[in-house]
């Protein structure tokens, strides 16, 4: 997932708004003695429908809104009951029976039922968008069984152990009132859009594209609160520029800020009343060779390329609050290979390798597409810029709004010779990033596979992987594919940036969990005391 976001939360006394203005303050008196956030963020919601959307920004309003069965919590994520209670897996690993609690209830009061699984199973399927690219090739319609009420079944056509970490992103909606509301056939998802059939924590209140999205608390929420002083609301405002982002958190409008620009955190780090959450993230700035058109599609050319970064300039960028890729897999991620060959600063040995390739002299351009505005990303272009100049390689910068970067990664013929991408795993398995960055059955399927890279004996592997039980044999065939993948040298694997938040002393219940989007916050976890 591209590093698309930075985002702030804003606290606001329960009769006046400092941000919104005037205007807006009478509907943000949401609860008597709760308190109001105000989520300041540079990603929009476009669409909120949970089977057609997955980046970050989208996922947080998502998971205040909707259950799913089960839910990553903690650091190293683990997997927790939520809409299920229970579930068991058969004895061949191919069937996956969970057990809803009784309890859950849909914002309209209505029970949440298997059939209202199977439903949002099924659209996800059938809409082929956002999480579909997680089971579309395991399970199909005929896999998903109601053998009650409260009991809902899946058979996978094919061994994939990983199943079960995948279930987090199946968010449930009400099948009643998506289909009362769909028209024209669209499945509700216009409606869906900007509207929620969900059973979450928190329901919609307003909804301004490309403004805010206002949010209430469920206070009867069906699985209860942890903190009585929860929140009472929040607010998910656009606040597009990190400089306003700054001066809300010094002012004291600010309560919580994610995605500040590197300098801005540590000079906040000093000031009074402010603390910093730091953690080592999975979350890594990769650039994409197309290794099927162009210059780029030449290994050679490619490890060149790779000995020719520099490697100090990526940790610079964070000032030093990141540490380097050591291969596919992050480092704190289950299933990392250590001591993998990975690329480092050579210049004599990137020349080989031109030379190699037939081009000793380079004499050629290649071009580097990032996110506009994501500032990050430039920086790794300027390095790419100078490194390459050494060796006679021009680099023509081009930046793109990321609809129009995602668009140019959807085909080969489209993709640019490199393209910057933040990669965060979707699940918490190595399958997560190796099938669907690596394994040539995921190209097209989004923007994780831009590189178009194909290995025909790491596509056997990850394949075999996903059938085995025993993690033992699992993590022997993952360390074997991921040193297959260094030696292609697919992409140039930047940082690993740790994740930083700055937060005023009164918020309490703030929890980090890798596998979450960059920016997202669990908002039902936060109180302020």
């Amino acid at each position: 997932m591209t590093r698309r976001w930075m985002a702030v939360i804003l606290f606001l006394p329960v009769v006046i708004v400092a941000l919104a203005g005037a205007d807006e303050a009478a509907a943000f008196q949401l609860r008597e003695g709760k308190k109001i956030l105000v989520f300041g963020a540079r990603q929009a919601v476009p669409n909120l429908d949970p089977h057609v959307r997955t980046d970050w920004s989208t996922r947080t309003i998502q998971q205040s809104v909707y259950d799913a069965l089960l839910k990553y919590e903690g650091n190293p994520p683990k997997l927790i009951p939520w809409l299920a209670e229970s579930y068991e897996v058969s004895k061949d690993g191919l069937t996956y029976t969970f057990k809803l609690d009784r309890r859950a209830r849909f914002h309209n009061g209505e029970p949440v039922t298997a059939y209202d699984v199977k439903f949002s199973f099924q659209r996800i399927l059938d809409l082929k968008l956002g999480p579909a690219v997680l089971f579309m090739d395991i399970v199909d319609r005929e896999s998903l069984a109601v053998p009650d009420i409260q009991t809902f079944q899946v058979s996978l056509k094919k061994p994939y152990t990983p199943f079960i970490a995948t279930v987090p992103w199946l968010y449930i909606v009400s099948w009643k009132q998506v289909m009362a509301n769909a028209a024209n056939n669209d499945y509700g998802q216009k409606w869906l859009m900007s509207n929620e059939a969900g059973s979450g924590p928190f329901t919609i209140r307003r909804w301004e594209q490309g403004n805010l999205y206002e949010l209430e608390a469920v206070e009867k929420y069906w699985k209860g609160w942890k903190n009585p002083k929860h929140i009472g609301g929040y607010i998910f405002k656009l606040i597009q520029e990190s400089s306003s982002q700054k001066i809300a958190l010094l002012k004291g409008e600010a309560d919580l800020v994610e995605g500040l620009q590197t300098d801005d955190y540590d000079a906040i780090a000093k000031e009074k009343g402010i603390r910093i959450e730091e953690h080592p993230g999975v979350t890594h700035c990769a650039i994409k060779f197309n290794n099927q058109k162009g210059l780029t599609a030449n290994k050679d050319i490619r490890k060149a390329i790779s000995y020719a970064m520099d490697y100090d300039a990526f940790l610079k960028i964070y000032n030093g609050h990141a540490t380097l890729m050591e291969g596919p897999i992050p480092q704190a991620f289950k299933g990392h290979a250590p001591k993998l060959p990975v690329y480092r600063t050579d210049l004599n040995k990137a020349k080989e390798y031109l030379a190699k390739a037939g081009r000793p002299n380079g004499g050629f351009s290649l071009e580097y597409v990032y996110v506009a505005g994501l500032e990050e990303e430039r920086l790794v272009g300027l390095v790419l810029i100078d490194q390459l100049k050494k060796l006679n390689i021009t680099v023509n910068m081009v930046a793109l709004p990321w609809p129009q970067m995602v668009a140019r990664g959807s085909k080969i013929e489209t993709m640019p010779d490199t393209m910057a991408v933040f990669v965060t795993p979707q699940f918490f398995d190595p399958d997560a990033i190796l099938s669907l960055q690596f394994h040539s059955g995921a190209w097209g399927r989004g923007y994780y596979s831009v590189a178009y890279y194909k290995n025909p004996k790491v596509d056997e592997l990850i394949d075999q992987a996903r059938t085995l039980r025993e993690w033992p044999a699992r993590e022997k065939l993952y360390h074997e594919v991921q040193r297959l993948i260094v030696d292609d040298a697919p992409e140039v694997w930047g940082m690993l940036f740790n994740r930083r938040w700055a937060l005023r002393d009164h918020v309490k219940g703030f929890l980090f969990s890798p596998v979450h989007y960059t920016g997202e916050v669990d908002m039902y976890q936060l109180a302020i005391e």
